[in-house]
């Protein structure tokens, strides 16, 4: 018996090392994962609830803006004006009279139909652009009256939210280091579940916290490779942000260090000033040389340090609506030409990028990122593996709570119970607050009075107070009241949202419809559908208390039998 266990020790002994070490590393993985994912999932819940509103980012400013369609009706009165060689005459003269001393000269001569307004731009002595309106058809400054159109972010408020949280750097470095998380939380998550993806294909409802989890992993399976590309092409296109080193090695600090790296960047063709004068020629033969190259029409042409030998004059064209949703890259094309010798120093057709192999991948992941290629099916998958993605995120923060709801590891000593109600005082805020958040933005659109002074700030405060406000609510009232309380105000906000449109701009969901206004009348539809989802969630929240409370009541008289 000693020989046999002998013989069979060491075998047994190393059987049971490799099983309590794969067993250990899945087991470290789940912690990582179920931590990682919880600390994080409010942020990256919110960053990518916006991220997915961003991908209409046009819509949402096109039914925050109701006034668009007497600008739009003005526009199209307009004259048609003089012709693009005039145009850029007019536009050259204006520069040399009002702007010699700029170091840039940019002028739009018309839009890519051959009509419109024709505008100069330039750099103030801030370094910020200005721009000017010119008569097309006498080439005359004009001054446009104000604009009817209400001051707000409109779409592009969840663009900055999703990028950088209304915050700067600091908000930036903070989505930054919470998509590290997302990835650490990913690929340890897949680690974790062995059986995820046949779980996939397994529901089981009604089961309290194997049906979160199942419905955890299906989300998690659905948009793996979507998240992952997602998370990991956000980091890229910030990169020199999160790894400022190799800049700083080259142009130092400081705010002139930052603006000539910018400049470099953007314009690698621009010499030292020369000093020497030298007249801007006529602009018209080198707009057609640069159309003729590129094969776009022209959108601008620019000239850099204008009135010196060392000149360059850019021509820059325009995307049209079919060829842009088929580059990944979203570059139009460009001529760079030498205004002493008239050269052509550089031609960039429309994809393609400068900077060579690195800023061309660096061009395609800002693509994959912001979805502006491959047209409006594109951007209606990437909504539906947004939510989907979302969904993950706030299934995996409801599971965490109810796995640990009745039974718990003290993992926090003393203050575990007050540590998890935060949990799930967080969880409540950071969804359905943020939702509530997100429709209060656009009541505001509607509510906040047109020519108030920073408007765009008001809708924004309304915006944040609303979310700060629901936070107060959630810590405050009992869980499942304020899961139940703020989804009604949600769905109660959602389904209203199209009638206070109409009460305040006159326009209601069904002229929009027989209007051929999908934008303005999609988000009034996906708002509505939201309300819907909003309250039958809350209905089924209670409803299954009610059903919690009638078993807890018939179960007591048993106890009292037993007992006696």
């Amino acid at each position: 018996m000693t020989a046999n266990n002998h013989k069979q020790g060491p075998r047994g002994s190393v059987a049971k090392q490799t099983g309590v070490a794969a067993g250990g590393f899945r087991q470290a993985q789940a912690w990582l994962h179920t931590w990682c994912g919880l600390w994080f999932s409010w942020l990256l819940f919110a960053v990518f609830l916006t991220g997915t509103l961003a991908v209409f980012e046009e819509s949402i400013t096109h039914w925050m803006t109701p006034e668009h369609h007497a600008e739009e009706a003005a526009q199209a009165l307009e004259p048609k004006g003089a012709d693009r060689a005039q145009r850029l005459a007019w536009g050259l003269d204006y520069m040399a009279s009002q702007h010699q001393g700029a170091e840039m000269w940019e002028i739009w001569p018309m839009d890519a139909q051959g009509g419109g307004r024709l505008t100069a731009y330039w750099f103030d002595g801030k370094r910020e652009y200005a721009m000017q309106p010119l008569d097309p058809s006498t080439g005359q400054p004009v001054e446009l009256p104000p604009s009817a159109v209400r001051q707000t972010l409109g779409g592009h408020h969840f663009v900055e939210f999703h990028h950088e949280l209304h915050a700067g750097s600091w908000g930036l470095w903070a989505v930054g280091i919470a998509t590290m998380a997302m990835l650490v939380a990913l690929v340890s998550g897949i680690i974790t579940h062995r059986r995820i993806f046949k779980d996939f294909f397994t529901f089981r409802a009604r089961k309290g916290q194997r049906s979160w989890l199942d419905a955890h992993n299906a989300t998690g399976v659905l948009t793996l490779p979507f998240l992952f590309m997602i998370a990991f092409t956000g980091i890229v296109i910030s990169g020199i942000t999160f790894m400022p080193a190799p800049k700083i090695s080259q142009y130092g600090l400081g705010v002139q260090a930052q603006q000539q790296f910018l400049r470099e960047l953007d314009n690698p063709y621009l010499q030292q000033r020369s000093g020497e004068p030298l007249a801007v020629p006529d602009l018209e033969p080198f707009a057609r040389r640069g159309q003729a190259l590129m094969g776009q029409a022209v959108r601008a042409v620019v000239v850099y340090q204008p009135g010196e030998s060392s000149a360059r004059i850019g021509i820059y064209g325009w995307n049209s609506d079919d060829r842009y949703a088929q580059r990944l890259s979203e570059t139009s094309g460009m001529v760079m030409f030498s205004v002493a010798t008239g050269e052509v120093l550089r031609v960039r057709l429309p994809g393609e990028v400068d900077g060579g192999v690195s800023s061309q991948a660096q061009s395609v992941m800002s693509g994959l990122h912001m979805v502006k290629f491959g047209g409006w099916a594109m951007k209606w998958l990437y909504f539906v593996s947004g939510l989907a993605g979302s969904a993950l995120m706030a299934t995996g923060a409801i599971l965490f709570m109810v796995k640990r709801r009745s039974k718990h590891q003290g993992e926090f000593g003393g203050a575990t119970a007050r540590v998890y109600r935060l949990i799930e005082g967080l969880n409540v805020a950071s969804i359905t607050g943020l939702g509530v958040a997100c429709i209060g933005y656009l009541w505001a659109n509607r509510l906040v009075p047109v020519g108030i002074a920073h408007r765009d700030d008001w809708e924004l405060a309304v915006f944040f107070g609303l979310w700060l406000l629901m936070l107060v609510h959630a810590l405050w009232v009992p869980v499942a009241a304020a899961w139940r309380q703020q989804l009604a105000v949600l769905a109660a906000l959602c389904l209203l949202l199209p009638l206070l449109s109409w009460w305040t701009v006159g326009e209601h969901l069904p002229g929009l419809i027989a209007e051929g206004d999908w934008e303005g009348a999609g988000l009034e539809l996906f708002c509505l559908a939201s309300g819907v989802a909003a309250a039958w969630t809350g209905w089924w929240l209670k409803r299954r208390q009610t059903a919690g409370m009638r078993t807890a009541r018939n179960a007591q008289p048993v106890k009292a039998e037993v007992a006696a």
